[in-house]
Parts: structure tokens; sequence; C-alpha cells
């Protein structure tokens, strides 16, 4: 009876604190969401995919923070939005790395607007870069996602494609 209730007991506190993590940066993927008409459960799960909610997280490749941007992302954001001394250890910040990797999204979702499921190609582009995106569109591919992900030669990249699909559906319902 006793290891049942502690077993309860463990179980309900490592609830509590998942949760607790995964909902700490909401109001910084909320506020970028907004700024650039992004659902905010995809940013959420992409920041799930990326560095399971450490804003400090480092890539093996050189990339920073929540949405483990790249130098040459994170440099963008800044030009485009004038921001002087920008340095890329400011995207450990999340609000900075939230509206930088947000920028960036939506940069790539314009790109796919033609397709039936602008957010799978986008997603595989911020995973697999555009050259092997444009390579995967052959043929229906170019506007069917289905074909689009078979054609996908990276099985990782179909693999995050589809984990933060299916992560976004769950984080829908905390953004009303």
């Amino acid at each position: 009876m006793c290891l049942a209730v502690l077993v309860v007991i463990g179980l309900t506190l490592g609830y509590w604190w998942q949760t607790r993590i995964e909902n700490r940066f909401d109001r910084e993927i909320r506020a970028a969401s907004v700024q650039y008409q992004l659902p905010p459960s995809l940013v959420k799960a992409v920041v799930w995919r990326e560095s399971q909610f450490d804003p400090v997280a480092r890539g093996s490749k050189g990339e920073f923070g929540l949405m483990q941007l790249m130098d040459f992302t994170a440099q963008d954001w800044a030009d485009v939005n004038r921001v002087e001394h920008f340095a890329h250890e400011h995207v450990l910040d999340p609000r900075t790395n939230t509206m930088a990797g947000c920028h960036y999204l939506a940069r790539l979702l314009k790109r796919y607007g033609k397709t039936d499921n602008p957010i799978a190609y986008t997603l595989a582009d911020y995973n697999a870069g555009r050259g092997n995106v444009l390579k995967w569109m052959k043929g229906s591919a170019a506007t069917n996602s289905q074909v689009f992900l078979a054609q996908c030669e990276f099985p990782g990249t179909r693999q995050y494609v589809v984990s933060i699909l299916a992560r976004s559906e769950k984080y829908r319902g905390q953004f009303k």
C-alpha cells in the first residue's frame, strides 16, 4: 500500500514538474506568435522539439537557445528589426530567441503558401534546409505534403515534421 502511494505521489510530482517546464515560456511564445502571425501551439512544439524548453541549449552545429537558432538566422532578425550591437549570445534570452525564431518560421511559411500544408514544408526547411526541401518537391510533392514527406530522404527530418505536427495538436488547447 505504501509503495502504491509513493508511486502515485512520484507520478504526480513528475507530471507537475514537466507541466511547469513546458509552460514557463508561454508568455514569450504567445507574444512572438502574435507578432509573426503563427499558431502559438506550433511555436511551442518547435521549442519542445528543438530544446526541450532549455533556454541555454546549444546544438552541435552552433545553434542557440529555445528554438536552436543559427547565427545567420538571428542576425537576419536583428538586422530587420534594427537591433544595435547584436551578438548571437543575445538569443539565449527566451524573448529574443522566440522573436527571432518566429521571424524565421514566418519567412519560411510564406515560401510554401501554394501547398496543401505549408507547415510541413516549413518544418522540413527549418530542419534540413531549403536545398533539401527543393530536392524533395518533385512532381506531386510540390504541392502534396503527404507525397512530399514520403519523398523526404532524411528519416530524421520526416520524424521531426511528424512529431512537431502531433505535439502542436497537443498544445492547441493551451492557447485560446
